[in-house]
C-alpha cells in the first residue's frame, strides 16, 4: 500500500515537472516572456549582420522586446528590422537603435537609447537614427592597414 502511494506521488511529480518544461519551452520559443501587450516599430540599418529574428531588444540593459523580422529593402538594399516592444514603453521619436554584441563573440541584440523629444513613436513608426553592427573582419582589416582612427564610429542617419 505504501509502495503504490509513493509511486503515485513520484509519477504526479514527474508529470508536473514535464508540464512545466513544456510550458516554459512554448513561452520562450514564442518570445512571450517579455509580457503582455506589444507594438511594432521599424529601424533601417546598413548592416544587420548577426542579428536574427527573436534577438533581444534592450533599453538600459533591460529586455523590453524582441526582433520580429529582418528583410532587405529592395530600393536601397538596407536591412529593415521590425521590433516588437512592450506597449507601456513610450519611446521618443529621436530614439537611437544600435546593434550590439553581448561579450566579444556573443549574440547580437538591438539596444535602444531614448532621446529627449516630447513626441513618441507610434506603432508602425520608424526609428531614423541607427548604428549598424560592427563588422569584425573589416575592422581587423582596417587595423591591419592602419586606417582606423581613434574614436571613429559608424553612426548613420537614415530617413
Amino acid at each position: 500500500m505504501k509502495q503504490s502511494k509513493l509511486e503515485l506521488f513520484v509519477g504526479a511529480f514527474v508529470l508536473l515537472g514535464l508540464a512545466a518544461v513544456v510550458y516554459l519551452t512554448v513561452k520562450l520559443g514564442a518570445g512571450s516572456m517579455i509580457g503582455g501587450d506589444t507594438y511594432m516599430i521599424e529601424a533601417r540599418f546598413t548592416n544587420a549582420g548577426g542579428l536574427n529574428a527573436g534577438s533581444s531588444v534592450m533599453l538600459a540593459g533591460v529586455p523590453v522586446g524582441r526582433v520580429e523580422s529582418i528583410h532587405v529593402d529592395a530600393t536601397d538594399y538596407s536591412a529593415m528590422v521590425t521590433l516588437r516592444v512592450q506597449a507601456g514603453l513610450k519611446l521618443p521619436t529621436d530614439t537611437m537603435a544600435s546593434i550590439k554584441t553581448t561579450g566579444l563573440i556573443g549574440d547580437k541584440y538591438v539596444a535602444l537609447a531614448p532621446g529627449a523629444d516630447e513626441t513618441y513613436l507610434d506603432s508602425g513608426a520608424r526609428i531614423t537614427m541607427t548604428e549598424s553592427s560592427v563588422d569584425i573582419e573589416s575592422l581587423i582589416g582596417k587595423m591591419a592597414f592602419g586606417s582606423v582612427e581613434k574614436g571613429q564610429d559608424e553612426k548613420e542617419h537614415v530617413p
